[in-house]
């Protein structure tokens, strides 16, 4: 499975804007944390402008509070202006507080100001004054220093003020919200979801928990924070995070107009917010208006001169457009307008990895380290460089394969050649040479290869991911034997590498995923045909999403297996219906910039609706057997062989009554009936794979019965259709290998060392076999891979890897091997004899 992967999770997060409300929550806090009353219970003019705040009503807090001068209605009266964009009348509101109480909120708010308009040392002393002359007496005090010590980068002293704050109001939903914030700014999902959870609990109203928790989920489960965010705005249709992160949604799904119009309302409520500009400048770069870009950019920076992130913000959504190297130049441009921007910095080391450019990455990680060494994604990322900088390095032309020296012996000889293979017949395929050197790295433990794609561990439903030149991929280490497939991993990740550089990596995820797992298929018959029943349950059920609403579909990790596979199906189609050239156009129309409905019809002549048409006829003609199959009758819960096999015959083509009656005739004692119910299953239901596959009962039943044949020939079918069954291809083995033919024994010991290539003792059937037909080359891999493997005839496998490369015309290699038999076996004659024929072999000095 590849993975596609947006930017780091502090890109989501539009800091003034959140900062905003949770300073505006500060007035009310206290009150609400001493009386043990919610924020929505507490009746005064300044909770009654705070809940006019949330709702988005900014004018009526005039109204409510008037002309008061108290601290708190003067900062309320202050973020009022903040949120319409009116910086000036802010800050002079501002400025008369700070001159009576230079350590109080309306300090805090008007350091955070200057902070955000560029004045850094203006607000860097404020903020300083507010930490060192603050009060810690409440909870509203200590909140107040944690937030100006988040804000000033001291993370340390944030979490131990908000922790206090915490301990005095337990349940106080803007402590915790708060306190959450500085969490989710370190990627500690967990702990953030736990104090926003604590947040909603006391005030399941309280607008900044309720937007913080959609962003906890916009990663993890977009259309839940979709649903979220309407919520939201359905209470404050103001709500400018709000209508931003909708945008952001948008344009994860490619929906540009979409997010212009979510942009387009945050400006009409603070037309100067330096966040939505950016992301407005991010869409014009999107779609090449490099004028516009360049005149929103300096739109920005005449608010803010030091604001980089309008170039960060532009480079993280070129990330997450999968346009690397542009995201790349982009963040450097952030870095020349603010040096000291570490979040630039951190993004900037992400894009280099997505690039191949390890040592520049490594640089930028520990800049952004030595600045903020809370940053777990950093902290992650450069762990992760120190164990890649001791993998081993093989070089086949412009491929380059990095592996852990633990898997290095085994796993070269495996990887490098089905890498360049791989390379070689796509590219041949899409008349097409990517751009080098392509760089794969292979990692035995999952959540390193979590953190090299993502930068977080986990990433659990994911197996490979591709970024145009960099590869990575679990190793077959990573998890139990049988769990996939490695090298059908390797393979649809090596046809991303086509799919996104020819079109200039501007290519949707479902037709790049599509691609490569149309092209599983195309490599090996039983690849990337895990999730046929499944999607014909789903056709039956008519929950197989659209054409034009796959990309969308995606946002949903549950569907990713059903995805994938429609994915293929709908390139499949493509290619038999209007040939490959036009599959190449569509990669090429894409590259141009255009998006899916005008690519296709420049690539195929044709509508969506009409290519939809198509694909539709083409499905209920492929499918329509198995959906017959799948129907099934209501079958009683004890239901009788008799009764079974009436409702067979009445049903005949019911794959789910066949593999009931095979289950009770069984139980019965009629293994030979049960064997026949399966079979007729089997015919059925050909692509039924795990617990429903019919040959894996019947290999099962044929060897209690001691039918060694019959369960040869079940899991020889078993395997056919599993790729990834490690088990019934070790069995399958066992059961051959006594019948003394060479061929079939090798071919099933074949398959357990592609599934797991650290079995020796496969590795060595292997290759001994491809010895006796004298192919040199898989010889040497496999006997390579039976030696690295550590077996426990060693001296046998040294001499079976020397006369492998005796046969491959490498003398000194075979000499090498001999000798250390020799050294481990010195009497053992085999050894002996081959090294005297290479001694003989060589020419005299």
């Amino acid at each position: 499975m590849g993975a596609w992967v947006r930017g780091r999770a502090s890109d989501r997060m539009v800091t003034a804007q959140r900062f905003l409300s949770l300073c505006v929550a500060l007035v009310m806090s206290v009150t609400t944390a001493s009386s043990g009353q919610t924020p929505s219970a507490v009746s005064t003019p300044v909770t009654d402008a705070t809940r006019a705040f949330n709702a988005g009503q900014f004018d009526a807090i005039e109204s409510i509070l008037g002309s008061a001068t108290d601290e708190r209605s003067v900062v309320l009266r202050a973020r009022a202006h903040i949120a319409r964009g009116r910086y000036s009348e802010a800050e002079k509101l501002l400025q008369g507080s700070v001159a009576s109480v230079p350590a109080g909120d309306a300090a805090l708010e008007l350091g955070r100001l200057y902070l955000y308009l560029g004045r850094r040392q203006d607000g860097t002393r404020l903020l300083q004054t507010v930490l060192s002359r603050g009060a810690q007496n409440s909870p509203l005090d200590l909140m107040r220093l944690g937030l100006a010590a988040q804000v000033l980068g001291r993370f340390q002293d944030a979490n131990s003020f908000l922790r206090s704050a915490s301990g005095l109001a337990p349940n106080d939903p803007v402590v915790n919200t708060a306190w959450g914030e500085l969490f989710l700014e370190k990627y500690n999902r967990a702990d953030a979801a736990k104090s926003f959870q604590v947040a909603l609990k006391a005030d399941p109203t309280y607008v900044p928990a309720q937007i913080a928790m959609a962003r906890v989920m916009i990663d993890q489960d977009p259309p839940a924070a979709k649903a979220a965010l309407e919520t939201i705005l359905k209470a404050n249709p103001n709500h400018v995070q709000a209508h931003l992160l909708m945008a952001e949604l948008a344009l994860d799904n490619r929906q540009r107009d979409d997010a212009r119009a979510s942009v387009g309302k945050a400006l009409e409520v603070n037309p100067s917010s330096l966040e939505a500009r950016s992301i407005d400048a991010a869409i014009a770069y999107l779609e090449a208006r490099t004028s516009d870009f360049d005149a929103a950019v300096a739109g920005i920076l005449k608010i803010n001169p030091a604001y980089g992130d309008a170039y960060r913000t532009a480079g993280d959504h070129a990330a997450r457009n999968y346009r690397f190297e542009e995201a790349v130049e982009l963040t450097r441009r952030a870095l020349q307008v603010d040096p000291a921007n570490t979040p630039a910095s951190a993004a900037l080391g992400s894009h280099l990895l997505r690039v191949g450019d390890e040592p520049g990455a490594r640089r930028a990680l520990e800049t952004a380290f030595k600045a903020d060494p809370y940053d777990v994604v950093t902290f992650n990322q450069l762990a992760m460089l120190d164990t890649v900088d001791k993998f081993q390095t093989f070089r086949d032309g412009d491929l380059v394969v990095r592996l852990h020296p633990d898997e290095a012996g085994v796993m070269r000889e495996q990887v490098v050649p089905l890498a360049r293979l791989a390379l070689d017949t796509l590219s041949e395929k899409y008349k097409f040479k990517p751009t080098g050197p392509i760089l794969v790295e292979m990692f035995p433990k999952h959540d390193d290869f979590a953190v090299r794609t993502i930068g977080i561990p986990g990433f659990v439903g994911a197996l490979g991911a591709c970024f145009g030149k960099v590869v990575t991929l679990d190793s077959p280490r990573a998890r139990p034997p049988g769990t996939f497939s490695w090298t059908a991993t390797l393979w649809h990740e090596m046809a991303h590498v086509i799919s996104l550089q020819m079109s200039n990596n501007r290519v949707p995820r479902w037709v790049s995923e599509g691609i490569s797992q149309f092209e599983e298929r195309r490599a090996r018959a039983e690849w990337g045909r895990e999730s046929e029943v499944t999607f014909a349950q789903a056709l039956e059920a008519g929950k197989v999403p659209k054409i034009r609403d796959i990309n969308e579909s995606f946002n949903d990790p549950q569907l990713w297996s059903l995805l994938y596979h429609e994915s293929s199906l709908v390139i499949e189609h493509l290619v038999a219906a209007y040939g490959e050239p036009a599959l190449w156009q569509l990669l090429r129309e894409y590259g141009k910039g255009l998006e899916t409905e005008e690519a296709f019809k420049a690539a195929f002549n044709a509508s969506m609706d009409e290519i939809q048409g198509g694909f539709d006829a083409r499905l209920n003609r492929e499918y329509a057997s198995m959906r017959a199959a799948l129907k099934t009758p209501e079958i009683p819960e004890n239901a009788s062989v008799d009764q079974l096999k009436a409702l067979a015959t009445d049903n005949p083509m019911s794959f789910g009554v066949q593999m009931r009656l095979a289950q009770a005739l069984n139980a019965a004692g009629d293994v030979k009936g049960a064997i026949a119910a399966l079979e007729s299953a089997g015919r059925l239901m050909p692509a039924a794979n795990g617990q429903a596959n019919p040959n894996a009962a019947i290999a099962q039943l044929a060897l209690k019965q001691g039918d060694t044949t019959r369960a040869i020939r079940a899991l020889e079918a078993v395997v056919k259709v599993d790729s990834s069954d490690v088990e019934s291809a070790r069995k399958l083995a066992e059961l051959v290998a006594p019948l003394g033919d060479a061929a079939r024994t090798a071919s099933a010991y074949a398959l357990v060392a592609e599934l797991d290539p650290f079995d020796g003792q496969a590795q060595a059937v292997v290759g001994r076999r491809a010895l006796a037909q004298r192919d040199a080359t898989r010889a040497v891999r496999a006997l390579t891979s039976a030696l690295a493997s550590g077996p426990a005839d060693r001296a046998m496998a040294h001499t079976d890897l020397a006369e492998a490369h005796l046969l491959a015309g490498q003398p000194a290699d075979a000499r090498r091997e001999a000798l250390a038999a020799l050294e481990i076996a010195p009497s053992f004659e085999r050894a002996q004899d081959l090294l005297l024929k290479i001694i003989a072999a060589q020419p005299a000095p």
